[in-house]
């Protein structure tokens, strides 16, 4: 036996195994695959990142709870080897959130995790915990209140309520939210003036009793709102208005307007004061029957008229011997006794009611303003001394009782012109007076 291993030693083949075999059992206890890539990744190549605003993500029954609390982002502070340090902050393949599935209505105090990142890493997140709140969700249909700003309208201009479309939301949030809601608002943001109808898109605001912005959602969030613009008139008669003295021998039969009423247009307040306006016909170069082109003449304030201007028909008549018959002795007092008629308006006078029965109270419903026009017509040198004064406006209301009438104006002026009203009738209210 001995001398078949002292043979077998001898054979170079058997070496060469037992070297082969003896170097794989040395490989074995010294080689560690674990140990080489830990040697790759040494401790000094170790990095840190911070990532900041990282949303979160929650988990709860959304259609019948709300919750409020958690924080919409958070940062977190990685540590780690860079071969897994730069794709986890470059690809952001990971996902932070917040698991209320179990959660049931109060308050809780949750922690907020991380998944979906490689466990080589070392994850701080800041805030690590939440203290949320659960409520009952409650969804509630609002109406919208439309506005803008009216102080953006152009002058002489006024308009109607805004009107939202749609006119109403949907709203939801926890209860106790909805239960604070005062307001619901939709405000166009214009630049003035505005002197047409517009329509713009205007966000839906939800605020509480002091003005505060609520966090509920809102549907639709963005609604169209429509605001009617116009501008401001009013029909007024137009009253004639004689100017200058008629030549000798011409008498002016009739002056007729083709328009007799004229569509203003200008300030609010203008327009009330405001019964009539008025065309001037220069009589003192009449000496023929004629049409002429005259403006209308409107008050300061007002911003145009409708028509501007009107045609006159003026009638006449000539006397051909008119002069013939003046004498020399008398020229001054023939010129002085001429027959020369003016007419003149009196605007924005007061209507006084007289003769109402005391068990009653009236209300003058048009012209709400309570004034008028006179037209006062007559010879020129009566007509230019009078005033205002001159004049008294009233409503007879004896025998009238309670409910609407319509009832004649009228003028006290004096015996020697004649007075007409820019209205012939006004409308009055009669209503019981209310015992004491």
């Amino acid at each position: 036996m001995d001398k078949f291993i002292d043979k077998l030693v001898d054979t170079r083949w058997f070496m060469k195994v037992v070297a082969l075999i003896l170097a794989l059992f040395l490989f074995d206890s010294v080689y560690d695959a674990d140990k080489e890539l830990k040697d790759v990744n040494v401790p000094g190549e170790k990095d840190s990142e911070v990532i900041a605003d990282v949303p979160v993500k929650s988990y709860y029954d959304t259609e019948n709870l709300v919750v409020t609390g958690i924080p919409d982002t958070v940062d977190l502070t990685i540590t780690g080897p860079k071969s897994h340090l730069q794709p986890a902050k470059t690809q952001r393949n990971f996902e932070v959130y917040v698991d209320l599935s179990d959660a049931e209505v109060g308050n809780e105090r949750v922690e907020i995790k991380i998944r979906d990142i490689s466990d080589k890493l070392k994850v701080t997140i800041e805030p690590q915990y939440a203290n949320v709140t659960i409520h009952e969700k409650v969804t509630q249909e609002f109406r919208v209140e439309a506005e803008f700003n009216k102080s953006l309208l152009g002058e002489g201009y006024t308009s109607e309520a805004a009107a939202a479309e749609p006119n109403t939301v949907k709203i939801t949030g926890s209860k106790e939210v909805i239960n604070r809601i005062s307001f619901v608002k939709a405000t166009l943001d214009l630049k003035g003036p505005i002197t047409e109808t517009i329509t713009e898109e205007a966000t839906v605001r939800v605020l509480d009793r002091e003005m505060n912005k609520l966090d509920v959602i809102v549907e639709p969030q963005v609604i169209r709102v429509t605001v009617p613009v116009r501008q401001l008139s009013k029909t007024v008669p137009i009253t004639i208005v004689r100017k200058g003295n008629l030549q000798n021998g011409v008498t002016i039969n009739s002056i007729e307007l083709d328009v007799k009423e004229a569509a203003i247009t200008g300030r609010e307040d203008v327009l009330n004061e405001t019964e009539s306006v008025r065309v001037e016909v220069d009589v003192s170069r009449i000496q023929e029957d004629t049409v002429l082109t005259v403006p209308v003449i409107i008050p300061d304030g007002l911003s145009g008229s409708d028509p501007k201007t009107v045609k006159a028909n003026v009638d006449v008549s000539v006397t051909e011997d008119a002069e013939e018959e003046e004498t020399a002795e008398e020229p001054a007092e023939q010129t002085q006794g001429q027959t020369t008629e003016e007419t003149k308006t009196f605007s924005n006078l007061p209507i006084n009611l007289v003769g109402l029965s005391k068990e009653f109270e009236a209300v003058l419903k048009n012209p709400a303003s309570g004034r008028t026009s006179i037209t006062v017509s007559g010879k020129n040198s009566v007509v230019q001394e009078l005033s205002a004064s001159d004049l008294s406006v009233y409503l007879d209301l004896a025998g009238l009782g309670e409910g609407d009438h319509e009832v004649n104006i009228n003028v006290d002026a004096p015996a020697e012109v004649d007075s007409k009203p820019a209205a012939g009738k006004a409308l009055i209210s009669i209503t019981q007076k209310e015992e004491a």
